[in-house]
């Protein structure tokens, strides 16, 4: 096979397509949790490259033998664990068409239409969610601040926060001087996403610095700004120095949104920088009634949410914009010989490499533009109501079954949930949930996740995959039904024996 033949290209193409469309067709079949165990690859797969070139032929019968087996499949419908990651046909021809120029776009001149379009679509984006001006790359924020902002796209969210906590120690680090990184603080709730935490790592904050606030359980595990205000307080007491305040637009375990205009308020009050993370929930956030969620935003640093969980876009495609760009560069930026050029040199474009930590990035914009072309906010915005409506379905049927309990009010599409114990359980219901979950998952008929809230060990049910329908939910609850009882009529036998 020769590198780039137009034949075998199309050729291999078809085939490929052909195959994505036949593995979307039959999905459904599929056990949703890969039911492999580990280590089950190396006993298919030779243990060295082969030395000649093998057949697409034989290639083609492995993928389904050897690799499908695998694989845990997302874009099932029965996918209802963690959160979701959204695929769709808009999204696989920006990510053909990404893979096809294969650019690697570090700077303006490195491909100009990919530095561009990112700027044009971040934009797009920013005013879909109706963030304050500052956050723009153009219009009327070019004219009223002196320093711009700007979006850019980065892989995770978890490298969008960690850029931004860069640039916030070196600003304040600039301030204080570079000898007060050992005094820097960090504040986060016990929801906040761990990444944050392995951010701090990396940035060389101090871990005993790293300040987890604890949630308020009566208000759906949102932060109480109160016991925020009263952490900063003591730590200036001690002479340290609080500089970074991460706020949560639909947290990991419960959805719950952190209120953000009081947050920003007393990063505003310190001198501190402002982050909100709308990982999930920011795309929920282009519906009118859904915006709300996002008051306060006008006073964040940076806001950040991810395209490719619940926007149809293929992975990795987070959104980050900041209000004033010269902190990330300042941050991050290197100007090799190498790199060096008219364009950049005159300060007249974008060089994304200096938003960033590595210095390659592909085509990503393309894949979200395409999105934005061929759905249009309307649909799109019927998208996101359609998966909240499916939460608000089984929401409702968890609630018509006295055995269960919704945990937390929902937010958007996650549900909260669990198996009430018998009285004479004395785990708080741990054991039986975690069987419940396990044997729902073992099935390959649906696949849901965990998390603990209050001590208590909690299932969660998110409805986000592009082909779920009512039907799958109902299947679903039907199963977490059947298998529950299963579960208690073994409990209620073995209590009886022992008494």
């Amino acid at each position: 096979m020769r590198p780039m033949d137009a034949e075998q290209l199309r050729e291999c193409g078809h085939r490929m397509v052909d195959f994505i469309a036949d593995y979307y067709k039959s999905i459904e079949a599929f056990p949703v949790l890969s039911q492999v165990q580990p280590g089950y690859l190396k006993e298919l797969l030779p243990d060295s490259a082969p030395n000649r070139p093998d057949t697409l032929d034989a290639l083609f019968d492995d993928i389904p033998q050897k690799i499908v087996p695998g694989v845990t499949h997302w874009q099932s419908p029965n996918y209802f664990a963690y959160y979701p990651s959204n695929s769709s046909t808009a999204g696989f021809l920006g990510e053909m068409l990404s893979a096809a120029f294969n650019i690697v776009g570090f700077s303006w001149i490195t491909s100009p239409a990919a530095t561009e379009l990112e700027v044009i679509v971040l934009d797009w984006f920013a005013k879909m969610l109706k963030l304050p001006s500052q956050f723009l790359s153009s219009g009327k924020a070019a004219i009223i601040f002196f320093t711009l902002g700007g979006g850019v796209i980065q892989a995770t969210a978890s490298e969008a926060v960690l850029v931004v906590l860069l640039a916030a120690r070196d600003r304040i680090l600039k301030k204080q001087g570079k000898k007060s990184l050992e005094k820097l603080v960090v504040y986060a709730s016990d929801q906040t996403h761990s990444a944050l935490q392995k951010a701090c790592q990396i940035a060389g904050i101090f871990p005993e610095n790293f300040r987890v606030v604890k949630a308020d359980c009566s208000n759906s595990y949102a932060v109480a700004p109160e016991t925020v205000s009263e952490a900063i307080s003591i730590d200036l007491s001690s002479g340290l120095i609080p500089f970074f305040i991460c706020a949560t637009v639909g947290t990991t375990s419960s959805s719950a949104v952190d209120p953000l205009h009081k947050l920003g308020k007393i990063a505003q009050a310190h001198g501190m920088w402002f982050h909100i993370d709308a990982a999930y929930a920011g795309s929920a956030c282009i519906c009118p009634e859904y915006r709300h969620h996002l008051d306060g935003v006008e006073e964040a640093d940076s806001f950040n949410m991810n395209a490719h969980k619940w926007f149809l876009t293929n992975f990795d495609c987070s959104l980050l914009w900041v209000k004033d760009r010269s902190y990330l560069i300042e941050a991050l930026s290197t100007t090799p010989e190498y790199l060096k050029n008219k364009a950049s040199q005159e300060n007249s474009v974008v060089d994304f490499k200096d938003w960033q930590i590595p210095l390659g990035r592909r085509f990503r914009s393309l894949k979200l533009w395409m999105v934005l072309r061929l759905y249009g906010v309307e649909n799109l915005q019927s998208y996101i109501r359609k998966h909240i409506q499916l939460a608000k379905h089984f929401e409702q049927l968890v609630l018509s079954d006295s055995r269960f309990e919704v945990v937390t009010p929902r937010n958007f599409s996650l549900v909260c949930f669990r198996l009430l114990p018998p009285t004479f359980e004395d785990d708080n219901g741990r054991n039986l949930n975690y069987s419940l979950m396990e044997t729902s998952n073992s099935s390959g008929k649906i696949f849901i996740s965990h998390t603990v809230l209050s001590g208590k060990f909690v299932l969660r049910f998110v409805v986000g995959a592009p082909l779920t329908e009512e039907r799958h939910v109902d299947a679903a609850w039907k199963l977490l039904q059947d298998e529950a009882s299963k579960l208690f009529e073994s409990l209620y036998i073995i209590n009886a024996g022992a008494h």
